[in-house]
């Protein structure tokens, strides 16, 4: 008779957790870095209205410049705030991944011992089907011997 393991459902849909929550995960991720993407962004931004603003002529445009920098800065710290969220998203979505990969582990585990101790179950009776055939061999030959003996 084959090797089944009776928790194997469980097993399967435990596994199929982990993976839906491996893709969260990697969700999360890509959320993280669009997040870096948009702060880097505001800040290759705020960089080149500071070089246009040091290099341009124009001192009436000073306050617009200020005005537009302020609203950049503010954007950025929006953004940096945006990115810390996704961050801890992201590590609230790890930590549900390694709980998932736990009870997967606990379950494979389970199914090692499971399939170990069912081995050695059907090694006890390959030894034992092995010692009635010895025992029979034995009182068949010594069956035979007595009756050669009987006869001589």
């Amino acid at each position: 008779m084959p090797f089944r393991y009776r928790l194997q459902k469980v097993l399967d849909f435990r596994i199929k957790k982990k993976e839906e929550q491996l893709q969260e995960v990697l969700k999360a991720k890509n959320e993280v870095d669009l997040a870096q993407q948009a702060v880097d962004e505001n800040n290759r931004e705020i960089s080149g209205v500071i070089k246009t603003m040091r290099s341009s002529t124009d001192y009436r445009m000073m306050d617009a410049y200020d005005k537009y920098l302020k609203h950049l800065y503010v954007k950025g710290e929006e953004l940096e705030r945006l990115k810390q969220d996704a961050l801890a998203k992201l590590e609230e979505e790890k930590q549900k991944l390694v709980e998932r990969e736990k009870e997967v582990k606990v379950l494979e585990k389970h199914k090692e011992k499971a399939l170990e101790a069912y081995r050695e179950e059907e090694k006890q009776i390959e030894n034992k089907m092995l010692s009635e055939v010895a025992v029979q061999k034995y009182f068949q030959r010594t069956k035979t011997k007595k009756e050669e003996e009987g006869e001589d």
